[in-house]
């Protein structure tokens, strides 16, 4: 079906990006304003000890008003990307943020030649409280700042360092040849990326099993380019650990939320010991396909295809706001804004940026980016982006710009917890249904397995693989896909057979060119599970704590704010609450299916 255009979608079901800047005067006067900024921002170079508070405060406006701006042009461009006005804008916005880090780039430095008491103070007076997080911050980094002719070289090196990303991004979404495949009507069509998980789930075993084969296969086809690329990815890590003077990588970059080693390493162990649930959860979803081997080609696939909710917008959005009524009638109430005041850009247009997201400014309420489909897929993405916005609502609402921003390891949070309490009405509203339940129960069962275990496997993979570099060891294609292989044979290898063509995926993962990221969705899944359900069985006792946590913001450390609201993620309880849930969900499973 041909896409529709812009122009032909109802106001109602579109975004306004005029509540960040109402028109083009508006527009033009931040333009002025962040040239006069840049200008003062510049001429405290070599000054900063004169008035270090004033070059911190004009370095925070500036970046507010770059944010907005930045956001504005990049929004306008997602609704539509052939729109030659919109690249136009975008392109002068993404100069306006080039230009703001130079002017500032002296500022870290600069405020470090102060002592470490002078430092404090500023950090310790109540009438410079909007600006703690940042003295903590670089109390704390100090160790690691280098002198400011180093930080320069650093700086201008940053497009060399990040050479090996935008090659694998160009290979991976423009020069990579992958192989035309079977399809579900005897055809052959070429693999997309963006087609491979829908023919991964196709009812068609030899559909899936091709574009699995022809998928890695074309990436093994380039292993040597590939796995260069990769290894120089994660040299660039250790050698800015070591500059920076870390132990190691993966320290340098869990120290930026001052996380602390050892959740990542409970999350590793506790995975493992998680693994005899993930498999009675192979063997069952080996049964439901009436399968006498189990593949890795054969995880994606519904195990129930009798069950189908068409939603339509409308109706999604009041399931989802059903869904979240366990957190009560002010969030109703803030979803109900979302739902009629243009906060969501709704349906897929020409042009228009594929995905979901949750965006916005601390000066604008919270924007929704969907392409929705008619389907339980849709109605869950408009949660899980919609606790995102909510997330950012009550933290621009209770900090002040400087604190408001929070962490990945926050985010995925708030996000994923709308998903598991959707997931869970839905269980009680069908729960006369078998095949329904069975069908929510999966779900369910898909996203510990896919978000929890699939992301703690390549957050395995990565560390393992940086251990090795900072030992010295060899990092060859052939290793790297060794290892990669044993990986999953460790985690799957006991109820799946492991098809040698998957020692090629860890080739495909954007994710590793960002290093020590994904395990966050592990901890962030595990957190959302373990709140979700605390605010299922504990009411208001377990909710008044979870909305401290939305409204901290980055106010303090991502640790104290989710033990703010009841989970600890410096304790192996959290993990394994979430999968006391995991096996609860598949002992139901058992029972429907026996």
């Amino acid at each position: 079906m041909e896409q529709k255009l812009r122009k032909d979608i109802s106001a109602r079901w579109k975004w306004t990006l005029k509540d960040i800047f109402k028109d083009k005067q508006a527009l033009q006067d931040c333009e002025r304003r962040m040239d006069e900024l840049i200008h003062e921002m510049t001429a405290f170079e070599g000054k900063v000890k004169d008035n270090p508070i004033k070059a911190v405060e004009t370095s925070f406006t500036l970046s507010r008003l770059v944010g907005s701006y930045f956001v504005y042009s990049r929004m306008q461009q997602d609704q539509d990307g052939g729109n030659a006005v919109y690249k136009a804008q975008m392109a002068k916005a993404e100069a306006y943020a080039v230009k703001a880090r130079a002017a500032g780039a002296f500022l870290e430095p600069e405020l470090l030649k102060l002592s470490e008491k002078t430092l404090k103070s500023f950090m310790a007076n109540p009438e410079l409280s909007q600006y703690s997080v940042f003295f903590h911050d670089l109390i704390r980094q100090k160790p690691h700042i280098l002198p400011p002719e180093q930080e320069q070289i650093l700086a201008k090196s940053g497009e060399v360092f990040s050479t090996a990303s935008r090659t694998f991004n160009i290979l991976n979404n423009v020069d990579l040849p992958l192989p035309e495949t079977l399809m579900e009507d005897g055809s052959k069509r070429r693999l997309t990326h963006a087609d491979y998980g829908n023919r991964m789930r196709s009812q068609n075993r030899e559909v899936r099993k091709e574009a699995f084969t022809g998928m890695m296969n074309a990436f093994g086809d380039f292993s040597g380019t590939l796995s260069t690329l990769y290894i120089s990815s994660v040299k660039n890590d250790v050698l800015q650990a070591q500059l920076r003077h870390y132990d190691s990588a993966r320290e340098a970059s869990l120290s930026q939320n001052e996380i602390p080693l050892s959740v990542y390493d409970s999350l590793l162990k506790e995975a493992h010991k998680a693994f005899p649930v993930l498999d009675r959860y192979l063997r069952l979803r080996k049964k439901a396909l009436k399968l006498d081997e189990l593949h890795l080609y054969d995880l994606y696939v519904p195990i129930t295809d009798d069950f189908n909710l068409e939603l339509p917008y409308l109706e999604a959005s009041k399931l989802v706001k059903k869904g979240l009524a366990p957190l009560g009638s002010e969030y109703g109430k803030l979803l109900d804004c979302a739902f009629t005041k243009n906060w969501i850009d709704v349906y897929e247009t020409k042009g228009k940026r594929s995905g979901a997201y949750s965006w916005g400014t601390y000066d604008s309420h919270p924007y929704v980016l969907l392409n929705h489909t008619d389907s339980i897929n849709g109605a869950m993405t408009l949660a899980h982006e919609l606790g995102h916005a909510m997330h950012s609502y009550y933290s621009n609402q209770e900090q002040p710009y400087e604190k408001a921003g929070y962490s990945l390891f926050a985010a995925e949070v708030a996000s994923t917890c709308n998903e598991v309490l959707l997931n869970k009405a839905l269980q009680a509203e069908h729960k006369s249904n078998k095949q329904a339940r069975l069908f929510f129960l999966t779900d369910l069962a898909e996203g510990f397995r896919t978000t929890f275990f699939r992301q703690t496997m390549f957050a395995e993979f990565e560390h393992l693989v940086h251990q090795m570099a900072e030992k010295g060891e060899a990092l060859t294609d052939l290793n790297l896909s060794k290892l990669y292989e044993q990986l999953n044979k460790q985690y799957y290898g006991r109820e799946c057979v492991i098809d040698p063509d998957i020692r090629h995926e860890w080739m495909r993962i954007p994710h590793f060119y960002r290093a020590f990221y994904v395990y966050q969705y592990a901890t962030g899944y595990s957190a959302a599970v373990y709140l979700a359900n605390r605010i299922l069985t504990e009411g208001q006792k377990a909710t008044d704590p979870y909305f401290d946590f939305l409204k901290s913001g980055g106010s303090v450390t991502p640790i104290k704010a989710l033990q703010a609201a009841g989970a600890d993620m410096t304790k192996a309880s959290v993990v394994r609450g979430a999968m006391n849930v995991f096996e609860e969900t598949v002992a139901e499973m058992e029972t429907l299916m026996d």
